[in-house]
Protein backbone atom coordinates (compact mmCIF):
# COMPACT_ATOMS: atom_id res chain seq x y z
CA UNK A 1 0.00 0.00 0.00
CA UNK A 2 1.01 3.52 -0.90
CA UNK A 3 -0.34 6.23 1.45
CA UNK A 4 -0.20 10.21 -0.01
CA UNK A 5 -0.53 13.03 2.15
CA UNK A 6 -1.11 16.90 0.44
CA UNK A 7 0.04 19.75 2.00
CA UNK A 8 0.58 23.57 1.51
CA UNK A 9 -3.11 24.52 -0.13
CA UNK A 10 -4.52 27.84 1.21
CA UNK A 11 -5.54 31.24 0.29
CA UNK A 12 -4.12 33.45 -2.01
CA UNK A 13 -4.93 36.18 -4.14
CA UNK A 14 -4.74 36.59 -7.73
CA UNK A 15 -1.06 36.92 -9.30
CA UNK A 16 0.46 35.39 -5.88
CA UNK A 17 2.26 31.72 -5.81
CA UNK A 18 1.56 28.40 -4.03
CA UNK A 19 3.75 25.09 -3.51
CA UNK A 20 1.92 22.26 -2.67
CA UNK A 21 3.50 19.30 -1.53
CA UNK A 22 2.83 15.54 -1.86
CA UNK A 23 4.62 13.15 0.71
CA UNK A 24 4.44 9.44 -0.53
CA UNK A 25 4.91 6.85 1.95
CA UNK A 26 4.53 2.82 2.35
CA UNK A 27 5.66 0.67 -0.63
CA UNK A 28 6.78 3.81 -2.69
CA UNK A 29 8.84 1.05 -4.82
CA UNK A 30 5.44 0.23 -6.57
CA UNK A 31 5.02 4.44 -7.75
CA UNK A 32 6.42 5.01 -11.08
CA UNK A 33 4.19 8.11 -11.89
CA UNK A 34 2.39 11.16 -9.58
CA UNK A 35 0.34 13.34 -10.96
CA UNK A 36 -1.93 16.47 -9.29
CA UNK A 37 -5.80 16.75 -10.19
CA UNK A 38 -7.57 19.08 -9.61
CA UNK A 39 -12.24 19.98 -8.93
CA UNK A 40 -13.60 22.77 -8.81
CA UNK A 41 -17.29 22.20 -7.41
CA UNK A 42 -19.10 21.56 -9.81
CA UNK A 43 -16.79 20.65 -12.35
CA UNK A 44 -15.32 17.61 -13.13
CA UNK A 45 -11.70 16.60 -12.17
CA UNK A 46 -8.94 17.81 -14.42
CA UNK A 47 -5.55 16.71 -14.97
CA UNK A 48 -2.86 19.42 -14.13
CA UNK A 49 0.10 17.69 -14.07
CA UNK A 50 2.25 14.35 -14.23
CA UNK A 51 5.82 13.45 -13.11
CA UNK A 52 7.40 10.15 -13.53
CA UNK A 53 9.39 9.15 -10.59
CA UNK A 54 12.62 7.85 -12.05
CA UNK A 55 13.15 9.48 -14.87
CA UNK A 56 11.86 13.52 -13.63
CA UNK A 57 10.05 13.48 -17.07
CA UNK A 58 6.97 16.09 -16.20
CA UNK A 59 3.59 16.31 -18.52
CA UNK A 60 1.52 19.51 -17.69
CA UNK A 61 -2.39 20.25 -18.51
CA UNK A 62 -3.34 22.92 -21.20
CA UNK A 63 -4.64 25.28 -18.39
CA UNK A 64 -1.62 25.23 -16.27
CA UNK A 65 1.21 25.28 -18.55
CA UNK A 66 3.75 27.98 -18.00
CA UNK A 67 2.65 28.59 -15.13
CA UNK A 68 2.75 25.39 -12.64
CA UNK A 69 6.09 23.42 -12.31
CA UNK A 70 5.72 19.84 -10.73
CA UNK A 71 9.35 18.55 -9.40
CA UNK A 72 10.33 15.30 -6.90
CA UNK A 73 12.63 15.09 -4.26
CA UNK A 74 13.18 11.03 -3.72
CA UNK A 75 15.40 11.21 -0.79
CA UNK A 76 11.84 12.60 0.87
CA UNK A 77 9.36 11.12 -1.35
CA UNK A 78 7.67 14.05 -1.92
CA UNK A 79 5.93 15.93 -5.04
CA UNK A 80 5.90 19.31 -5.33
CA UNK A 81 3.52 21.61 -7.45
CA UNK A 82 4.74 24.90 -7.76
CA UNK A 83 1.83 27.61 -8.47
CA UNK A 84 2.36 30.66 -9.82
CA UNK A 85 0.42 33.75 -11.62
CA UNK A 86 -2.38 32.19 -10.15
CA UNK A 87 -5.72 32.76 -11.36
CA UNK A 88 -9.67 32.92 -9.30
CA UNK A 89 -10.62 29.52 -12.28
CA UNK A 90 -7.54 27.98 -10.30
CA UNK A 91 -9.35 27.39 -7.21
CA UNK A 92 -10.25 23.92 -6.75
CA UNK A 93 -9.56 21.54 -4.29
CA UNK A 94 -5.74 19.33 -5.60
CA UNK A 95 -5.15 15.76 -5.14
CA UNK A 96 -2.61 13.75 -5.89
CA UNK A 97 -2.43 9.98 -7.30
CA UNK A 98 0.44 7.92 -7.62
CA UNK A 99 -0.09 4.46 -10.35
CA UNK A 100 2.48 1.80 -11.24
CA UNK A 101 2.07 2.47 -15.08
CA UNK A 102 5.40 3.07 -15.91
CA UNK A 103 5.08 5.49 -19.04
CA UNK A 104 1.81 6.34 -19.96
CA UNK A 105 0.36 8.24 -23.08
CA UNK A 106 -1.01 11.46 -23.21
CA UNK A 107 -4.35 10.53 -23.81
CA UNK A 108 -3.77 8.28 -20.59
CA UNK A 109 -2.04 10.29 -17.94
CA UNK A 110 -5.28 12.25 -17.24
CA UNK A 111 -7.65 8.95 -16.79
CA UNK A 112 -8.30 8.79 -12.93
CA UNK A 113 -8.40 5.29 -13.44
CA UNK A 114 -4.61 4.44 -14.26
CA UNK A 115 -4.01 5.80 -10.46
CA UNK A 116 -4.21 3.46 -7.88
CA UNK A 117 -3.14 5.98 -4.61
CA UNK A 118 -5.05 9.01 -3.81
CA UNK A 119 -4.48 11.53 -1.38
CA UNK A 120 -7.52 13.53 0.83
CA UNK A 121 -6.33 16.79 -1.35
CA UNK A 122 -5.83 20.11 -0.39
CA UNK A 123 -8.19 23.39 -1.13
CA UNK A 124 -6.45 26.45 -2.54
CA UNK A 125 -8.36 29.56 -3.29
CA UNK A 126 -7.57 31.68 -5.18
CA UNK A 127 -9.52 35.35 -4.52
CA UNK A 128 -9.78 38.38 -7.42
Amino acid sequence: QVQLEESGGGLVQAGGSLRLSCAASGRTADINIISWFRQAPGKEREFVAMIKWSLSSTFYGNSVKGRFTISRDNAKNTVYLQMNTLKPADTAVYTCAAGAIFSPSAQVMGNPRIYSYWGQGTQVTVSS
